[in-house]
């Protein structure tokens, strides 16, 4: 997988420079007005002082420098979060590890169903199970904003992920009291390293009803998402 914490030594090495001016200019803006000014304390004699509005300015801008280094450090852990989320979701929704997948894994191992999306009745006489499903009515997983060809929030109920191989022969029948998916095949679906989304609209509201594949074996349901910026950060403080 893509792993965005290696830019994290540049990126320090960068916020510490920026930290080196800015802290001591927003300080006494006079330290800083040279190279030498950082290891004196007291300007020399003979030495202009800077005039109220130059302090002033210097002092604004040690402080959008801070806030910039700030921006850099959260931009790269955003970009982990997501990465890292999708490679997370993708997992849980059965892919494997491939050569070069996980090198950007919201564009390579998770995206939204590019051709099938569960219609159709199934015409096989023996189908394959389908494994998972989650909920997106009600809590929006964060994950699918990131992936190729998202899925709108908007009209989808379900969401199912299968093997990108078997996205054409998903298939999804809704009834009074289940919802059924399989796969309409005779084949099982072999392992995959990438995941295809299908995004289903029911008919009528979930409810009750349980969402089963074959032989009425009830479903996994996943709540996979991006992991919340305080664990982020935890993983980045502990390096976990």
């Amino acid at each position: 997988m893509r792993n965005y914490w290696a830019l994290l030594p540049a990126i320090a090495v960068c916020v510490v420079l920026i930290l080196l001016y800015a802290v001591p200019t927003l300080i006494n803006p006079q330290w800083t007005t040279n190279i030498l000014g950082l290891f004196r304390q007291q300007p020399e004699e003979g030495e202009p002082g800077l005039s109220p509005k130059r302090v002033q300015s210097r002092r604004m801008l040690a402080g959008l420098m801070v806030l910039a280094a700030f921006a850099l450090v959260g931009f790269n852990i955003s970009l982990n979060r997501e990465a890292n989320g999708c490679y997370q979701a993708a997992r849980a929704w059965g892919a494997i590890d491939g050569a070069d997948r996980e090198k950007d894994p919201c564009i390579n191992k998770i995206y939204g169903s590019f051709i099938g999306d569960g219609s159709g009745s199934v015409t096989g006489s023996e189908p394959q199970p389908v494994a998972a499903y989650q909920v997106v009515e009600g809590k929006k997983p964060k994950y699918l904003r990131w992936i190729q060809n998202r899925p709108s929030y908007n009209d989808i109920d379900l969401v199912i992920g299968v093997g990108g191989n078997c996205a054409l022969d998903l298939r999804v029948v809704e009834s009074e009291d289940k919802v059924t998916a399989v796969i309409d095949n005779s084949d099982p679906c072999p392992p995959d390293d990438d995941i295809s989304i299908a995004s289903i609209e029911l008919k009528e509201p979930l409810g009750d009803r349980k969402v089963v594949t074959v032989d009425d074996k009830e479903l996994k349901k996943l709540d996979v998402d991006l992991d919340s910026w305080p664990t982020v950060l935890g993983k980045l403080v502990t390096g976990g």
